[in-house]
């Protein structure tokens, strides 16, 4: 029986298969949520590449997620964009969902933004809004470093007091600021999904700190701090949910990848901005 290769190799595996595809080095690394695959179009690329080519990288078979990894410049700076996402209601465990992060540090990306839809829960934020993201809530049961730990990769017990990078985040604003995007801020909460939230969780939610809920980007902030990667979080709101459970409104994926080709252009922008400022 072959012996089970550990998280470290399967690493170095998908790493060097990269490499033999473009000797890039991103310093930064960007993560594209549903709908939201444009700003590849924008790259000078060195690779695309699929998720299914890449020994180890799972597959996303979600309607809005590309499946692709993109290497190359966004201006002066080199950049790994991953078109799409796998997601844990897919049957991948944790682990395998965030494999993709361990790799583009290994590429060399000691920076990460990660962009997702959600669905908006504060009554000032309105479908269309940009969030970015303070902080975050991990309501999936579950969690991507449970498991041995490889100190190589990072402590056994890591920080989480600034999960999203303070000084991200005041880039952000001053992206935002200059060019004329109004942003929130915001906490955003994982649920393992796939069904969208009852009025009851809606209403709990909120009343627990949440701004914003979805169905990715904790696990992979997690691993992220894990390796001592800096991230910028932020949140498309697709859809806005009713606080009062008697007067619940309807979520369709259809409405998130409509409201996601609303967003695209000023995410896109901001995320052009704050790279230019890095």
């Amino acid at each position: 029986m072959a012996k089970e290769l550990t998280l470290s190799e399967k690493t170095d595996k998908a790493v060097g298969f990269i490499r033999k595809k473009s000797e890039l080095k991103p310093q930064v690394a960007v993560v594209l949520g549903s709908g939201l695959g444009n700003l590849s179009g924008r790259m000078v690329e060195e690779a695309r590449i699929p998720f299914d080519k890449i020994p180890h990288f799972p597959k996303s078979g979600v309607e809005g997620h590309a499946g692709e990894l993109v290497l190359g410049k966004i201006g002066p700076k080199r950049v790994a964009v991953m078109n799409g996402r796998v997601h844990y209601y897919e049957g991948y465990t944790m682990q395998e969902v965030t494999f993709p992060i361990r790799v583009l540090r290994a590429l060399g990306a000691k920076k990460l933004i990660l962009t997702c839809a959600a669905g908006g829960m504060n009554p000032l934020h309105e479908k269309g809004d940009i969030v970015v993201l303070v902080d975050q809530i991990n309501l999936t049961g579950d969690n991507p470093l449970i498991g041995p730990n490889d100190t190589e990769l990072g402590p056994r017990f890591p920080d989480m007091a600034s999960a999203y990078d303070p000084g991200l985040r005041a880039i952000a604003r001053q992206v935002g600021q200059a060019a004329r995007i109004p942003l929130h801020e915001g906490v955003y909460v994982c649920l393992a999904g796939p069904s969208f939230e009852t009025p009851h969780e809606v209403h709990f939610l909120r009343l627990i700190g949440a701004d914003a809920v979805g169905m990715s980007t904790v696990p992979e902030v997690i691993v992220a701090r894990h390796m001592g990667v800096r991230v910028l979080g932020i949140s498309g709101i697709t859809n806005v949910h009713s606080t009062d459970p008697s007067r619940p409104r309807e979520t369709t994926h259809k409405e998130v990848l409509e409201a996601g080709e609303i967003i695209a252009p000023r995410m896109i922008e901001l995320v052009h901005g704050v790279l230019e400022r890095l």
